[in-house]
């Protein structure tokens, strides 16, 4: 739970550093060589967290400290197991869930969020600082012409 804990904590740090510097940085500042490569190094550090190391702790701690294997049948609550001998669809036969599949889906559902939260934050970078544009002064037509003249 503690590395867990750690990778977390350190992956939302990352992301407000990243927060951080955004809103400082004027956008159209040139980057010197060396800006650029601490930032693309610190970029892939912060990728790896997101798609490497969280779900990987995420699983160990499932695996490991919560007992999520494969031969517990059910999905484990802090109230005891949900469907502990699986799912039965009007006598048509069963489906067991195991507390592993449960965390995996938990750590797929990491990968998704994470892969989300990149494309926000690129979306985020690139239009940081920049206004709206101001309503047009010359009144425009139906088809979306300036008028000249009046009719």
């Amino acid at each position: 739970m503690v590395a867990f804990l750690a990778s977390m904590i350190i992956t939302v740090a990352m992301c407000g550093i990243v927060v951080f510097v955004g809103l400082r940085r004027p956008p159209g500042t040139p980057l010197t060589w060396g800006e650029a490569f601490v930032a693309g190094t610190f970029m892939f550090a912060l990728m790896l967290m997101f798609y490497g190391v969280v779900p990987n702790q995420w699983l160990q701690w499932a695996g490991n400290e919560l007992g999520w294997r494969s031969d517990s049948i059910g999905v484990p609550t802090p109230f005891g197991r949900l469907w502990p001998e699986g799912l039965t669809f009007f006598g048509r036969g069963r489906v067991t869930i195991t507390a592993s599949a449960i965390g995996d889906i938990v750590a797929a559902s990491f990968y998704i969020i994470f892969f989300v939260l990149q494309i926000v934050g690129w979306l985020w970078w690139q239009k940081r600082g920049k206004k709206t544009a101001p309503p047009p002064a010359i009144e425009l037509s139906a088809f979306g012409r300036p008028l000249v003249r009046k009719a």
